[in-house]
């Protein structure tokens, strides 16, 4: 690669080499980076092209758009500035610099040059206390009460019953965002429509206040509508197309309420309906958001109904939070890493995504083709632009009901993995984002939330994410599968696990313990092609069972079992609960319990690499809530969390959460 496109590439913050997951170094094919520069409006195919784009980076003004400071710090110069306008339009001189006693807040600084936007975030987000709770995939909850997936109707039972018979101080949840209105419905949590607004399918049809309101004719009509529980496989489209009707005859019977400014996302829902899901094929008065409103005014009763379904999601939402007001941590939402690039955010936030290219993650030791999410990626150069307004909304719309928030591949605020149209995944390659700027953004809002933070830093993470985490006062992300030694990739014995995490046996797209424990996740993945060499994956899989049995007997955690030749082989269940103790003792702020791996589920909920071949988000729990509520084995792994926070009180080792 020339050193013209090298720099040019730096200067826009595209790759030309990157560490792999092994920390191996890997060239980028340099047709690679030309593509991924022309994503970016940076032309470099041609030397005479590159020394252009170089010349116009060394003329560009060297005041950026968009600047991150913490509280506390002293003076930061800024060429230019005289004066800062505050949220609230507070006026405030300024010579040159920022003052060092600026309170939390957003800011913009105007004077000789172009405004710019100022976030000054407090130090660290909220603390999270020590806490242990559950990791709930909510779709896939069965009760007799919802109507064919999991609702929020379930989720306060869920956190009413935990919360007061085991103590469970915190529920995390997969992403509850919106889907589109159209069928299919995209069954992945992690491919919304809009981030910002709620996911109706998990609304509770019989608490929605219209439902009581209406006559009994109308409830009777709604209540034939209902969908049984789910089978072997959640039917979305089935859920939705039911739900949907419900909801209409509800709206009908209060009205037909109209709000004055309904939101764009409902706009776009009327707009689905009537021009199909991919809104790039709409007629082109539709396309612009800021056209198609007045343009679709015939549309107004969809989208007045559309928006009146967001009040209602956000009414429940407020519900369960108020359910888990005692709980140490409470609710935590999931904030996926990106949107369908036909759904909502991508045409109400086209200025700010780079819709004509997709996101995943370069080859590892479980994906060795790598992965391509198929999400558009914020553009980084139009974001600081814009002063982070959508991220900034984006947030707030999701920690508005929430506790905490995971960030769903936290790595992103740092860089992220872009795959030019076309290519195979591992024909990408990594673009990098002002991780000040974004994380300034998280810590602020995280601030003004009361909300404690978990970034998900699992995979190929550089070590300069975790640091920087937790200088936030934001955890990582602990699993079970991925616990060794960097040194001798031995098991981290318990007490070796990290403090400011969030730790876990396994996530959704893991192998569960019992998938773990059978190979089932080597089985399925051989069977799919997926695999390069499926017998080496059964060898190690065999191998790492092994060690794992050894690793729990020599820690005392598998049943008392000592760990010699002679000792019968235990059970699956005796495996499983002594995982369960083993994560129990860890020092980890917060220890999460997948259902999935009580039950002894062997699917994973998602299996990465696959689309329509796996029945990713599509597996309900294999018990329904209340035989949940009844099992003996959710007791004895919840008695393993309370005995070991018991032990820890007893002999003064509970870490004293740090003051904000």
């Amino acid at each position: 690669m020339d050193e013209a496109l090298r720099r040019l590439a730096a200067a826009h913050g595209v790759a030309t080499e990157y560490l792999d997951d092994r920390r191996r170094p890997v060239s980028v094919d340099p047709d690679v980076v030309v593509r991924v520069l022309g994503l970016l409006g940076v032309d470099s195919a041609t030397a005479a092209d590159r020394r252009r784009e170089l010349a116009a980076v060394a003329e560009r003004a060297a005041a950026p758009a968009t600047v991150a400071v913490r509280t506390g710090e002293p003076p930061r110069p800024l060429p230019g500035a005289r004066q800062l306008v505050a949220e609230d339009g507070t006026r405030r001189d300024v010579r040159d610099e920022l003052p060092a006693d600026l309170a939390p807040g957003w800011y913009r600084a105007s004077g000789a040059g172009d405004d710019v936007t100022v976030i000054v975030a407090p130090p660290r987000a909220p603390e999270a206390p020590r806490a242990w709770g559950w990791q709930l995939q909510l779709y896939a909850l069965r009760s007799d009460r919802s109507w064919g997936i999991g609702d929020l109707g379930d989720l306060r039972e869920f956190v009413s019953w935990t919360a007061r018979e085991h103590g469970a101080g915190a529920v995390l949840l997969n992403p509850l965002h919106a889907p589109g209105p159209t069928h299919p419905v995209q069954p992945s949590p992690y491919t919304p429509s809009s981030r910002r607004f709620a996911n109706p399918l998990a609304l509770r049809i019989e608490d929605v206040d219209a439902y009581h309101q209406a006559d009994a004719a109308t409830r009777a009509e709604v209540d034939a509508l209902r969908v049984a529980p789910p089978g072997a496989r959640i039917d979305h489209d089935l859920v939705w197309a039911a739900k949907r009707s419900a909801l209409e005859l509800l709206w009908r019977a209060t009205g037909r309420p109209s709000p004055e400014d309904p939101p764009d996302f409902a706009v776009y829902n009327a707009l689905a309906e009537r021009h199909g899901a991919r809104w790039t094929d709409w007629p082109p008065e539709y396309r612009d958001p800021s056209s198609a409103r007045a343009a679709a005014g015939d549309l107004a009763p969809r989208v007045a109904f559309h928006a009146w379904v967001q009040e209602q999601c956000a009414r429940q939402l407020a519900s369960v939070r108020e359910t888990a007001a005692g709980m140490p941590v409470g609710i935590l939402h999931d904030l996926a890493v990106g949107v369908d690039p036909e759904g909502a955010d991508a045409w109400a936030l086209a200025d700010v995504l780079a819709t004509n290219v997709t996101v995943g993650a370069p080859p590892d030791d479980f994906t060795p083709r790598g992965q391509n999410w198929g999400l558009p990626p914020w553009r980084p150069d139009r974001l600081a632009a814009t002063g982070y307004a959508a991220y900034r909304d984006m947030l707030r719309a999701v920690l508005t009901h929430a506790d905490g928030l995971r960030v769903d591949h936290v790595a992103g605020l740092w860089r992220l993995w872009w795959v030019p149209p076309g290519e195979e995944p591992n024909r990408g390659t990594y673009v990098r984002y002002d991780a000040d700027a974004m994380l300034a953004a998280l810590t602020l809002e995280a601030h003004r939330a009361g909300a404690v933070i978990v970034g998900e830093d699992l995979g190929t993470v550089e070590p300069e994410v975790t640091t920087a985490l937790a200088e936030r006062g934001m955890l990582g992300c602990a699993v079970a599968w991925f616990a060794r030694d960097d040194h001798d990739d031995k098991l981290l014995p318990p007490a070796a696990w990290p403090e400011r995490a969030a730790a876990s046996l396994s996530t959704h797209d893991l192998p569960t313990v019992a998938g773990f424990l059978r190979a089932d996740h080597v089985r399925t993945r051989a069977h799919l092609g997926i695999l390069t060499d499926p017998d080496s994956a059964h060898a190690h899989a065999a191998h790492e069972r092994t060690e794992w049995v050894q690793h729990l007997r020599e820690s005392g955690d598998l049943s008392g079992r000592v760990a010699d030749s002679v000792s019968p082989e235990p059970s699956e269940w005796d495996i499983t609960l002594a995982m369960h103790r083993m994560l129990a003792s860890t020092p980890c702020r917060l220890r999460l319990i997948s259902p999935y791996d009580v039950l002894g589920e062997p699917r994973q909920p998602n299996l990465p690499g696959t689309v329509d071949e796996y029945p990713n988000w599509r597996l309900p729990l294999p018990s329904t809530l209340d035989e949940l509520r009844a099992d003996p084995r959710v007791s004895e792994v919840t008695a393993a969390f309370r005995d070991a926070a018991g032990d820890r009180e007893a002999t003064g080792d509970e870490p004293e959460p740090t003051d904000v």
